[in-house]
C-alpha cells in the first residue's frame, strides 16, 4: 500500500491518503473535483454543438473541417501539451519529497511548454482569420471556435494560476494551503490533457478525413 504523506516546514503531515480520519486538503481537492465534473457538462454541450453542425449544410457554402483543421500542427501542440502535464508531474514528485527545487523547476516546465501550445495555437487561429475563416462566417466555424478556444482559454488559465504557485512555493514554502492549491492544480492540467484528446480526435483527426 502506498504510504505517500505531504509535510510542511516543520514537518508536520498535512496530507496522508489512507489516514482513517478526515482532512481538509481531501475536502478541498473533492471540491475541485465537483469543479471540474460541472466544467465537464459545458465541455460536452461544446462537444455535441460542434459535431451537429460539422456538415457542409451548416458551413453556409464556407470553409468546412477539412479546411480549417491542421492535424500536423495539432500533434506538434499535443506533444507540447502532455510534456508540460509531465513537467507538473515531476513538481508533484518534488514535493512527496520536499524538493522546493524540483517542484518550482517542474512548474517552470509546465508553463514554457503550456505557453508554446499557446503560441502555435495562436499562429494557426490567425493564419485562419487571414483567410477569412472566422466564427461570424458560419455556424460551424462559431462551433469550431467555441470548442476549441474554450480549451485554449482553460490553458491560459492554468499558466497563470501556474506562475501564482510558483510565487507561493517561494514565499510560503509547502503549507497545507499551498500543498492543497497545487493538487487542485495537477487535476486542473491533467484536464486539459483529457479534453485536448478529444479535441484531438474528434476535431482535428475528423477533419483531416473530411468525415461529415
Amino acid at each position: 500500500m502506498s504510504k505517500e504523506v505531504y509535510v510542511d516546514a516543520t514537518n508536520a503531515v498535512l496530507w496522508q491518503p489512507h489516514l482513517p480520519e478526515h482532512d481538509s486538503i481531501s475536502a478541498k481537492t473533492l471540491g475541485f473535483w465537483l469543479y471540474l465534473l460541472s466544467d465537464s457538462m459545458i465541455v460536452s454541450s461544446l462537444f455535441a454543438s460542434y459535431l451537429v453542425l460539422n456538415h457542409r449544410v451548416n458551413a453556409a457554402a464556407g470553409p468546412t473541417a477539412g479546411a480549417v483543421t491542421h492535424p500536423v500542427v495539432a500533434f506538434f501542440e499535443t506533444v507540447l501539451l502532455f510534456s508540460a502535464i509531465l513537467a507538473y508531474g515531476f513538481a508533484m514528485v518534488g514535493l512527496k519529497r520536499g524538493d522546493k527545487n524540483s517542484v518550482l523547476s517542474g512548474l517552470a516546465g509546465a508553463i514554457v511548454l503550456g505557453a508554446g501550445f499557446l503560441v502555435i495555437e495562436g499562429v494557426d487561429f490567425a493564419g485562419l482569420a487571414l483567410h477569412g475563416m472566422v466564427p461570424e462566417r458560419s455556424g460551424f466555424l462559431s462551433a469550431f471556435y467555441a470548442l476549441v478556444l474554450y480549451h485554449g482559454a482553460h490553458l491560459v488559465f492554468g499558466i497563470l494560476w501556474t506562475v501564482v504557485m510558483m510565487v507561493q512555493v517561494v514565499r510560503e514554502g509547502f503549507t497545507q494551503n499551498v500543498v492543497y492549491r497545487l493538487l487542485n492544480l495537477k487535476m486542473f492540467w491533467f484536464f486539459q490533457g483529457f479534453l485536448w484528446i478529444y479535441v484531438f480526435s474528434f476535431v482535428y483527426l475528423t477533419g483531416a478525413l473530411h468525415v461529415h
